[in-house]
Formats: C-alpha cells, structure tokens, sequence
C-alpha cells in the first residue's frame, strides 16, 4: 500500500549527543483472543495500557508499556471464573484508565528496536518482530552471547 508521513520541524542546534530512547519495556500479550476488562485491571498495575476491552488481541502484541525497563509477557484475555459463591466486593466496577492511543507518527517514535508498527486501515498497533515468547527469549540470548564474544 501507500502511506503519508508528516513531520513538524522546529529549528537546527547544537549536537546534544545522544538521543535519549525509550526506557521503559512493554506489555506483551502472550495469548490471542479479546481483551477482557477484568484482566485488564490487573495488566493497568504493571504499567499503561494501548488497548481497550473488546479489542482482538493476539501473541506478541503490544498492550501496553510496562512500568519499568523490562520487557513482560501478560495474558490481556483472562475472563473472571464465575461461581455460585458472592464475597463483599462482587458487584463494584472495575476503573481502568483510559489507553494510551499513539498517532502513527508517534508510534513510530515509540517503538524499540524489537518491535514494528502494524498500520491497517482500521487499526494502528505495536507488536514485537518475533511472535512467540520463546523464540523471542532465544533470539535475545543469542543476541546477547554474540556481543560478549565480540
């Protein structure tokens, strides 16, 4: 397809050396299906959620940023067990903040080097280039062995 890109440009300056990346990791999904509110409660407390409740999600999506520098895998897709028994807190909402919804500028801004900006016409999201969760540990521990031996 094709694809537009704008950007706004301010002024030159001076070489202020390197350009500060993105510290903090990701939430990656590590199950397909369709983002419940009630895991997504639970995903909000390790960091800032990209998704909403209902929205198709799939393995090695990104669904949020994590808190910290750290990359880790969340299941956005748990539903609640439903059983026959009530507790004193059945009954209250659950608050989710509201996701962090990047243009496709910023979003390309955001992503790290292990990651690609996935742009349909209906939908903007961030995954991970390797899917599975254990070939993405793979990958990186490879990685890692070849800048120590170099």
């Amino acid at each position: 397809g094709l694809g537009v890109m704008s950007h706004l440009f301010h002024e030159y300056g001076p070489d202020r050396g390197e350009i500060a990346a993105r510290k903090n990791g990701s939430l990656v999904s590590m199950e397909n299906g369709e983002a419940m509110a009630y895991a997504l409660n639970m995903v909000q407390e390790r960091g800032r959620l990209m998704v909403e409740p209902g929205e198709p999600i799939y393995a090695g999506m990104i669904v949020g940023e994590n808190a910290r520098e750290n990359d880790i895998p969340v299941n956005p897709c748990k539903a609640k067990r439903l059983t026959n028994m009530r507790s004193s807190g059945d009954g209250k909402g659950i608050q989710l903040n509201p996701p962090l919804k990047l243009s496709l500028e910023r979003a390309l801004e955001y992503i790290g080097s292990d990651e690609y900006v996935e742009a349909t016409p209906k939908h903007l999201r961030l995954r991970k280039k390797i899917l599975d969760e254990t070939r993405r540990k793979r990958a990186e521990q490879s990685r890692v062995v070849k800048m120590a031996a170099a």
